[in-house]
């Protein structure tokens, strides 16, 4: 049984609904962030060393990392759902995607978060920032330009992966500014695995 050690407001929200659309079994584990520190609780250590969600358990083997765990189950469980064929133009473009959310965009939403702490100290850094996050969420919203996904019209995992970037976009209140990505994330949303993710996984409220 596929164990995913859930964390509330968090990234492994994809990983429920990774699973919701692969129409897999799984159980959840709840964890709660430290209502003042906002971090994982320390119990979260005793099943990955980082104390981080998501991280999932499958048999004796444990996984972390949002996209490594994408793939786990996409190659062991999907039957080729979600991606495209391996070794293929599309294949090689598709982990392009999944690799960008954390690879590169998160990046600047993570430093406008901790810079935020520090007021005008970090007054000469926020430019910067907003610029490398107005970069990657422009590089979104061109690439899905007449198209329903970041892929075309095929829905694949990546646009799961990527889904936490538009909405914490979406949390900050910078989607008017991207239309197409602003459309992007209202279709995904719509989505009925994504709407029995949410039932499963409980408190779901980025910035809280």
């Amino acid at each position: 049984m596929i164990t995913v050690h859930h964390l509330n407001n968090s990234r492994s929200q994809r990983i429920l609904w990774l699973l919701e659309e692969l129409g897999l079994e799984y159980q959840i584990i709840h964890y709660q962030r430290d209502p003042i520190t906002r971090l994982a609780p320390p119990e979260l250590k005793a099943v990955h060393p980082l104390g981080k969600s998501p991280v999932i358990s499958d048999g004796d083997l444990v996984v972390a990392e949002s996209a490594a765990i994408i793939e786990y189950l996409v190659q062991s469980y999907g039957n080729g759902k979600l991606t495209p064929k391996p070794a293929t133009p599309a294949y090689f473009r598709y982990l392009e995607w999944l690799h960008f959310a954390e690879g590169s965009a998160m990046l600047p939403f993570l430093l406008a978060l901790y810079t935020s702490r520090l007021g005008d100290a970090a007054a000469a850094l926020q430019p910067r920032i907003s610029g490398e996050i107005n970069n990657h969420l422009s590089h979104m919203n061109s690439a899905l330009e007449g198209q329903a996904y970041l892929m075309g019209d095929e829905f694949t995992a990546a646009d799961i992966q990527n889904s936490f970037v538009a909405e914490i976009a979406q949390a900050r209140g910078l989607l008017e500014h991207y239309p197409h990505l602003a459309s992007y994330t209202q279709r995904f949303q719509e989505r009925p695995a994504y709407q029995r993710a949410l039932k499963q996984g409980g408190e779901y409220k980025l910035g809280a």
